[in-house]
């Protein structure tokens, strides 16, 4: 069963170089399909596995000029923060109302990127209220990981170029270092919970490391138009992934 754990890895990666993402999203329901693993194991196993990537991602796009420091370290601390509430939530909120408006605003964003073509060197103007928007979106990232399992990069990254004006790049590197303190502090309880198949996550880890070489080197390749319609074009794809999966709630 190497194989399969190879190219899963291969995909999570390349998305996550090229997209500023984390790859969970794609990681955990093909270790569902493939390897038979049972969703929270998948969760907590691909949560190990992003972190290899993320972290060669966004030293590459930061090498470049391609992270803000600041942004990055206010995400963070609010989807850190948003975390706990988002279980809160979790166990007196309709997830179902919760997910289609979360699916009615990754629409909207989507159609944005379709539409609007994003400044290449776009960077933030900081003020009180950017500051407060940033910390706005980190919450928000806690609070949908916490009732949704999503999050990370799907948001951060589109919400900073749509909403904050940020070019592509600068969103994509920023998100990838954003996310890096979260999954580290998620995937320590779950190694302690026996949740993680640790051999199978770094190796699927190692994998995607590589192949976001190939990612981050295609993002700058791509002009930012043609990049935000494959951006759009894989928040459709979440969007029907997150449309035909039943909402349960976790343990």
């Amino acid at each position: 069963m190497i194989l399969p754990l190879l190219a899963i890895g291969a995909i999570g990666g390349l998305f996550s170089g090229l997209f500023g993402v984390g790859g969970g999203f794609i990681m955990v329901p093909l270790l569902m399909a493939w390897m038979r693993f049972d969703q929270r194991r998948a969760s907590a196993t691909s949560l190990l596995a992003i972190i290899p990537p993320a972290a060669l991602s966004a030293s590459l796009y930061g090498a470049r000029g391609q992270i803000d420091l600041i942004a990055a370290a206010i995400i963070a601390a609010g989807a850190i923060a948003g975390t706990p509430l988002g279980a809160l939530l979790l166990r007196r909120i309709s997830l179902v109302w919760l997910k289609w408006i979360f699916i009615a605003g990754l629409l909207a964003t989507a159609l944005r990127l379709v539409f609007v073509v994003p400044a290449r060197d776009g960077a933030l103007d900081y003020g009180v209220a950017t500051v407060l928007g940033l910390v706005a979106l980190g919450v928000l990232m806690g609070v949908l990981a916490g009732l949704l399992g999503v999050g990370g990069g799907i948001v951060a990254v589109p919400v900073l170029i749509a909403v904050f004006g940020v070019g592509d790049l600068l969103a994509k590197g920023t998100s990838l270092l954003a996310m890096i303190p979260g999954a580290i502090a998620g995937t320590l309880p779950n190694l302690r919970a026996g949740l993680v198949r640790w051999q199978e996550g770094l190796m699927m880890g190692a994998v995607a490391a590589a192949m976001s070489l190939v990612g981050v080197w295609l993002a700058f390749l791509i002009p930012p138009q043609v990049s935000g319609w494959l951006f759009a074009a894989l928040l459709l794809g979440v969007i029907v992934q997150m449309a035909l999966r039943p909402v349960r709630p976790r343990d």
